[in-house]
């Protein structure tokens, strides 16, 4: 292979900067012909070639620099001499070679200079040329993802081309060539190819991609999609472009350049072209990828200007015009056929569509162009055969299972066109095939069919969530309407069927998914709604009971079943509490029991939700009964638990206590370690302060309110140390009100406000009677525990007397003991004992002093 050794002009040579980075290919002597057909009076600016052969050696091969700076004079005189293009065309071509290195280090040590040299590449495409401009694209495509001929070459190597990469991205050529965009708009061809190279830059390289956009290259191609190219190669090309750079680059500054009435508009005219004039498979994935950049720069910024543009009113027309009977011209000879990118089309326009469904704006036009009604089309029973020319039986499963998660976000958003379109009904209807006994393999396509396979749950388990979205909006129509179709029976039934199942076949996360959104359901239809609250009756009491009674140790699964026993306590709070004769009920299948033991072995996160329950279900007379009578573990009591739960609560707080748990200090007995250091702070009249955020942020006012039901004397159970919490409970609301007048007189001070005297006289009174409640409190403690060291004393102490007359007993056994040996073993002393015995028994007997006649 010959190898080019180019020599510059005086003026060029006066450089001594050389690069150990060569370039070698193929020269000919075009050029040297045609500088001999030019006018002699033209100074020449190659002044002679040197093959290997004259030279027979490599060392020369060095002038990287030299040779583009060749190639930019030789480009300021293009316009003037057109015979300079061949030899830069030539020069082009072996710059696509990778570049020599003499040594391993030259890569390193020469690393700018070529990444300034592949720059210049770029700056070239300023040359009015179409064939120059032709061939730098074709170098760059080369040398950044060709692999190269492979060169025999003594003492010099070729770079890898992933030194290539690495240069290349270093470089500013990406931006350069998305600028020189610019520069060709009447030039399809080249724009193709430079479009072609700027897809193999951003096809990897996130670096490349950044550079691009940089330069603007999204909104710079997108504002040009509809330019006129009968190959049609123009538009593909920028959407490969398009395409990379939200694969690789930025999606935020991709979505943000698209974000105009100018790029929307040509996304929507490109779109409507390739999917009413297109009929090839190309044509149909180049529509399918357009919408998905449509549906990204809608994900970014609902708010886009796709209503402005009406891409939002053709989008809709064109997801519905199959279930809704149009008579626009742009759908008149529309198909979709059962193709996987028609398919893919039809999906896609549910997905954008919800998307944007944002942006209020787009609220009315999706109204107007019926959508809720067609994605209700979905909403029936699966059929095990297709009708023909329709949707094969999985890509209508898989269709229905989009469409029912469509509504459950569209839905609430339009509550009167599902009512019109009676959806309540329909899901009803369709929640009772699900759980029928007809029999249908369901495919488990895609993500919302997920364990949906061979069965009908995919379909069960969307069509609840539609209904607990609808149910969240706590539309009374809606909750009627649901109410009036018998949804609280039906899916009183559905648990229950589900309950006896469980008790032979394991459940997995879908199942107890399901439940929870039956029991949300459940819950949301009852509340503040006492004739629902009667049709819930003892069928839903029976089986919240059986919720309560679950394993505890099934919270640890990892399936859900926490989220469960959560959503069970709520019914009870919802559908239950307020009913008295669901009360009674529960009452009697020992529910307050059942609560209780929650509170003992749950979790402590689910602890504020089981009391605020047991709180109004206190209301009712027969409920403190069953907390007194309660026992747990080690046979504790209701008020030992709740006194622990005071005391855990109040360590989490960081509430000061002693180490006997009794006040250390008076003036703020009830205040936790944040709202300590978050101080008072003046806040206007319609803020909470800290003291009344306090309430809500812990349990402590709901014991206080429990025991306020229950009483805070004989109380069964109590130990001293629950004694000396009770004092506090029992005066938390004393202690909280003066927490509220001490932030008063604070903000006061603080806004340096004196009150007039008599106000001031009240203030101070106010002040000293919340340090006598809370020394009179901790007074009382003291002697609690007073008498408790009392007592203890005394336990002591008679403890002490049990052990002494145990050593008086063993004592006086041993002394019987030696005197029975003694006896046994002496005549004299057993007859002296004998003698003993007998006068005891004489002293004994009732003397009778009987008088004389």
């Amino acid at each position: 292979m010959a190898t080019l050794s180019v020599g510059v002009t005086q003026a060029v040579k006066s450089s001594d900067s050389t690069l150990p980075l060569t370039m070698s290919g193929t020269v000919t002597r075009q050029f040297v012909d045609s500088q001999q057909k030019t006018d002699k009076t033209q100074i020449p600016l190659v002044s002679h070639v040197i093959t290997d052969e004259d030279i027979g050696a490599l060392q020369v091969m060095k002038d990287l620099v030299s040779v583009f700076k060749i190639l930019n004079v030789c480009a300021d005189r293009v316009d003037d001499n057109p015979y300079y293009i061949s030899p830069m065309v030539d020069i082009l071509k072996i710059c696509s070679l990778p570049f020599l290195k003499e040594k391993s280090s030259d890569e390193m040590s020469y690393e700018q200079i070529a990444i300034e040299s592949i720059a210049q590449l770029g700056y070239l495409m300023r040359v009015p040329c179409k064939e120059i401009r032709l061939q730098i694209c074709d170098t760059l495509i080369k040398f950044y993802s060709e692999k190269p001929p492979k060169q025999e070459l003594q003492n010099h190597k070729p770079n890898t081309l992933i030194y290539n990469r690495r240069i290349i991205e270093k470089s500013d050529v990406s931006e350069t060539l998305v600028k020189s965009l610019a520069l060709l708009e009447n030039d399809v061809d080249v724009r193709i190819q430079v479009l072609t190279v700027l897809e193999k830059l951003a096809k990897h390289s996130e670096s490349n991609c950044n550079q691009m956009l940089k330069a603007e290259a999204a909104h710079r191609l997108c504002s040009r999609l509809m330019d006129y190219d009968a190959s049609q190669q123009l538009i593909f090309k920028s959407v490969e472009v398009l395409w990379n750079l939200l694969e690789n680059g930025s999606t935020d500054e991709v979505t943000k350049q698209m974000d105009d009435v100018i790029c929307i508009g040509q996304l929507q005219d490109a779109f409507i072209q390739q999917l009413t004039q297109g009929y090839s498979h190309f044509h149909r994935q180049l529509r399918n990828d357009l919408l998905i950049i449509a549906s990204m720069v809608a994900r970014t910024n609902p708010h886009a200007p796709f209503v402005e543009t009406g891409f939002v009113k053709h989008l809709t027309l064109f997801a519905t015009f199959q279930e809704v009977k149009s008579y626009n011209a742009l759908v008149k000879h529309l198909k979709l056929l059962q193709n996987h990118e028609d398919f893919e089309l039809k999906k896609l326009f549910i997905n954008i569509l919800v998307i944007l469904s944002q942006d209020p704006a787009v609220i009315p036009l999706l109204s107007d162009g019926k959508l809720l009604l067609a994605l209700f089309s979905y909403v029936k029973a699966n059929e095990m055969m297709s009708p023909p020319r329709e949707w094969t039986v999985s890509q209508f499963e898989e269709l229905q299972l989009l469409a029912l998660a469509a509504l459950a976000q569209l839905g609430p958003l339009m509550i009167d066109d599902y009512m019109t379109c009676q959806g309540s009904t329909r899901l009803l209807l369709l929640l009772e095939w699900c759980v029928g006994s007809d029999d249908f393999g369901g495919s488990g396509n895609s993500l919302h069919g997920v364990g949906g396979y061979g069965n009908k749950r995919a379909q069960m388990r969307r069509c609840l969530r539609l209904i607990r979205s609808m149910v969240s909006t706590t539309d009374e129509n809606v909750l009627q309407d649901l109410a009036d179709q018998g949804a609280i029976n039906q899916l009183i039934t559905i648990l229950s069927f589900l309950l006896k199942k469980a008790e032979t076949d394991s459940e997995d996360s879908i199942d107890v998914e399901m439940q929870y959104d039956m029991l949300f359901i459940l819950s949301t239809l009852c509340d503040n709604d006492a004739h629902r609250k009667e049709i819930f009756g003892n069928q839903g009491v029976d089986v919240l009971i059986k919720y309560l009674k679950k394993d505890p140790k099934l919270l640890s699964s990892g399936l859900g079943h926490h989220t469960l026993l959560l959503a069970a306590v709520d019914c009870i709070w919802c559908a239950v509490v307020g009913c008295y004769l669901t009360e009674d009920y529960y009452l009697e299948k020992d529910g307050i029991f059942l609560l209780i033991d929650l509170l003992e072995t749950c979790p402590k996160n689910t602890h504020n939700l089981v009391l605020g329950c047991l709180l109004d279900l206190a209301e009712n007379p027969k409920t403190i009964n069953h907390i007194h009578a309660w026992r747990g573990t080690d046979d504790i009591t209701a008020g030992h638990l709740l006194c622990n739960i005071w005391r855990e609560e109040e360590r989490d707080i960081g509430t000061v206590r002693d180490v006997t748990g009794a006040i250390a200090d008076i003036s703020r007995p009830l205040m936790g370690e944040l709202q300590a250091k978050q101080g008072v702070v003046p806040l206007p009249a319609n803020c909470p302060s800290q003291a009344i955020v306090d309430v809500s942020e812990n349990m402590r006012a709901k014991i206080y309110a429990l025991f306020s039901k229950i009483g805070f004397i004989e109380l069964a159970g109590l130990t001293t140390e629950d004694h000396v919490t009770l004092t506090i409970i029992e005066h938390y609301l004393d202690f909280k009100l003066g927490e509220v007048w001490t932030e008063m007189i604070s903000e006061l001070e603080q806004e340096e406000v004196r009150p007039i005297t008599p106000d001031q006289e009240a203030l101070e009174a106010i002040s000293r009677t919340i340090e006598d409640r809370a020394d009179h409190v901790l007074q009382v403690q003291k002697d609690l525990l007073d008498s408790q060291h009392q007592q203890d004393l005394i336990d002591e102490q008679e403890h002490y007397a049990e052990i002494r007359e145990n050593h008086r007993q063993k004592e006086k056994a041993m002394k019987n003991f030696s005197e029975y040996v003694a006896r046994t073993s002496n005549y004299t002393l057993l007859k002296a004992a004998k003698e003993r015995q007998e006068l005891s028994i004489d002293a004994s007997r009732v003397q009778t002093n009987y008088k004389a006649l």
